[in-house]
């Protein structure tokens, strides 16, 4: 039973973690590397992300910088940042490629407000289906004579309080990261 709650648990806090890796990729209008972590570069015939071919820098708060490892590949990575829904369009000189990060608009920030509040949706729904199946699973245990009815009660409280938790967890990040969309 115990090792069903942790397992519940582990993949729970997995849901709320993935949901932070997603928000990270969220253009803010401040330059953070993370913003490029999720493009994908065809890189000698197979899609490799693109910190793994360039080093990514902030040297001002809006600007990014991106320094591909080998030269022959600016062009592949111009068209993977092109082709991403960053909105973001590079320029290069031969060696560096620049991206600037234009003001967002409101009616930008309010799609993009939406778009974490569906990332977010996606992540208590995660959540939830977890539960679900752990639930589903100490029915069965209990119908087929291996837990009682009262170990059944006390676990599906427990794992409704590990539920409850993760996806506070889940309406803090959103709440804090509608915050920084929305700071002009």
């Amino acid at each position: 039973m115990n090792q069903r709650i942790d397992d519940a648990r582990r993949r729970m806090e997995g849901a709320v973690k993935n949901l932070g890796g997603e928000f990270a990729g969220l253009r803010t209008g401040r330059a953070t590397t993370s913003l490029l972590d999720r493009i994908q570069v065809d890189a000698y015939g197979s899609p490799t992300p693109l910190p793994q071919v360039a080093k990514i820098h902030a040297p001002e708060p809006r600007l990014l910088t991106v320094q591909p490892f080998d030269r022959t590949m600016i062009g592949a990575i111009e068209k993977a940042i092109m082709e991403s829904d960053l909105g973001l369009t590079p320029g290069n000189d031969g060696n560096l490629i620049r991206l600037p990060l234009p003001h967002l608009t409101e009616e930008r920030r309010k799609e993009l407000v939406k778009v974490a509040h569906r990332m977010a949706e996606e992540a208590r729904v995660a959540v939830r289906n977890v539960r679900r199946d752990v639930l589903n699973e100490f029915k069965r245990a209990e119908k087929d004579g291996e837990v009682s009815k009262n170990d059944l009660g006390r676990a599906q409280g427990e794992v409704q309080k590990i539920t409850d938790a993760e996806v506070k967890a889940v309406d803090d990040m959103l709440a804090r990261k509608e915050a920084e969309i929305m700071e002009v």
